[in-house]
């Protein structure tokens, strides 16, 4: 009977004995500092999977300096993953690095790739793993793996960046084994090889994913603690050197290095895409009279008025005029009711005063496409016709469209729709626009931080890369 060949993954751990019975209660705290590491370790293991892709696409190989710093993030997270909640097979605190540890009771491997597939990396990693990742999703359950994260697959709910397994198998699994541990002392052997055939079957869909090799991940659960055929490989001849020993790359200030790069980039692209957008509203969004807005929508009242939620207003501490960044502010009203509809802008408190005691609908929370809350206050009728009103900063009343156009000005104001003679109900197609020149430093200022952004991200993340390459 021959044994299994070892694939370019090797995922290995041993289980200690004896294990506490109770520091499994506190690891989620424990691991609290490999978290937020982690964090942003994967951060840099997205933006630097993404130049894997590109490199790969272009010349065939993964570039090695990156290759190491992506294994060792995944290599970094199975420890972590080991100690706390993933399988509980060790006490022992997993150490700070990206590099090997040999004497840590769980260890992963990836083999360098020579060369890799031009044509496979542009399906891969979403359609070829498509399989894979129901599988998984099976064994995770609402958690996974911090990998999912990294940009090259998205499977599974994680938020920390690390590994999580609430719901799924692995997190039944190891939730039996550490009641064993409570209770008895002694992890079950036959959980622990179970676990272990899952992790391995995760981490070597997490290699092919991430673009690392080739070699399709096998439909098998390799339980146990050591990888089938690793026997046959240990007994065999040592390979023949292919060079000078390699020596680490990946010094603290280079993935301090990376880590801030990939942040910059991320953040820039963020500020690009947010500039872009409103680049696309301030030129192509704007009416003919130069307003942004929305189309007319119905809002209905069984009450005597519409009034929308205060909104307040400031001038900036340096003197800035919200004129000059808010500009007009326009407001459309075509009532159903014969008489007439009404529409103005007041200061809140005044509103509320004349308002108080009135049967009315308050309308909050206006989200996408004009819907929102609309919280009824009971009451009576107002004491008298709103236009008699005088403390509107700006009003329009009539039949047919009414057009409200107010300037910014620093307050607390509230926007309030009534029929012109004061009666119930309130119907009313209503639409809110303003000409916000500010808008066109807001997104001028987003594409130059952007900008900014993206060239000391690459420059960091260019000058990291490459000197770790060096051997």
């Amino acid at each position: 009977m021959t044994s299994q060949a070892v694939g370019p993954v090797r995922v290995t751990a041993r289980l200690d004995a004896p294990l506490s019975r109770w520091l499994w209660l506190v690891k989620w705290l424990l691991v609290l500092p490999h978290a937020v590491v982690l964090a942003f370790l994967w951060v840099a293991f997205a933006v630097l999977s993404v130049v894997a892709f590109l490199a790969i696409l272009v010349t065939g190989r993964y570039p090695r300096a990156i290759f190491d710093f992506n294994v060792g993030v995944l290599r970094w997270s199975w420890r972590v993953g080991y100690y706390a909640y993933g399988a509980l097979g060790t006490d022992r605190y997993p150490p700070f690095t990206l590099g090997e540890a040999p004497d840590y009771p769980a260890t992963l491997e990836i083999a360098y790739p020579e060369r890799l597939s031009r044509g496979l990396v542009l399906v891969k990693w979403w359609l070829l793993a498509l399989p894979h990742y129901l599988v998984i999703a099976f064994f995770m359950g609402g958690g996974t793996y911090a990998a999912h994260r990294s940009g090259a697959w998205t499977t599974g709910t994680d938020t920390d960046g690390v590994w999580s397994f609430a719901g799924g198998l692995i997190g039944l699994l190891a939730f039996f084994a550490a009641v064993a541990l409570l209770f008895t002392g002694r992890y079950p052997r036959g959980v622990f090889d179970l676990l272990l055939g899952m992790h391995r079957w995760v981490l070597r869909v997490a290699a092919y994913a991430a673009l690392m090799t080739d070699a399709y991940p096998p439909f098998r659960l390799d339980l146990g603690g050591a990888e089938p055929g690793a026997l046959a490989v240990a007994e065999g001849p040592p390979p023949a050197p292919s060079g000078p020993p390699r020596r680490p790359g990946w010094t603290a200030g280079r993935i301090v290095s990376v880590v801030l790069g990939s942040l910059l980039l991320v953040g820039g692209v963020g500020a690009a895409a947010g500039g872009i957008a409103l680049l696309a509203a301030d030129r192509a969004g704007r009416d003919a009279e130069g307003f942004i807005g929305g189309p007319l929508r119905q809002y209905t009242s069984g009450g005597y008025a519409l009034v929308f939620d205060p909104v307040e207003l400031r001038d900036g501490a340096g003197g800035i005029d919200l004129g000059a960044v808010l500009g007009d502010l326009r407001i459309r009203a075509a009532g159903r009711d014969p008489e007439g509809v009404f529409v103005g802008i007041g200061p809140a408190a005044d509103v509320a005063g004349y308002l108080g005691a009135v049967d009315r609908d308050r309308l909050a929370d206006i989200g996408d496409g004009g819907h929102a809350v609309q919280v009824h206050i009971a009451g009576g009728p107002p004491a008298g016709p709103p236009a008699a009103q005088p403390f509107w900063a700006a009003s329009a009343a009539g039949t047919g469209e009414q057009r409200l156009v107010w300037r910014a000005a620093d307050g607390r104001w509230s926007v309030v729709v009534m029929n012109a003679d004061g009666g119930r109900p309130v119907v009313a197609d209503l639409s809110a626009a303003a000409t916000a020149p500010g808008l066109r430093w807001v997104w001028v200022g987003l594409l130059t931080g952007a900008g900014i952004a993206l060239l000391a991200g690459a420059l960091l993340v260019a000058f990291a890369v490459p000197r770790a390459d060096q051997r």
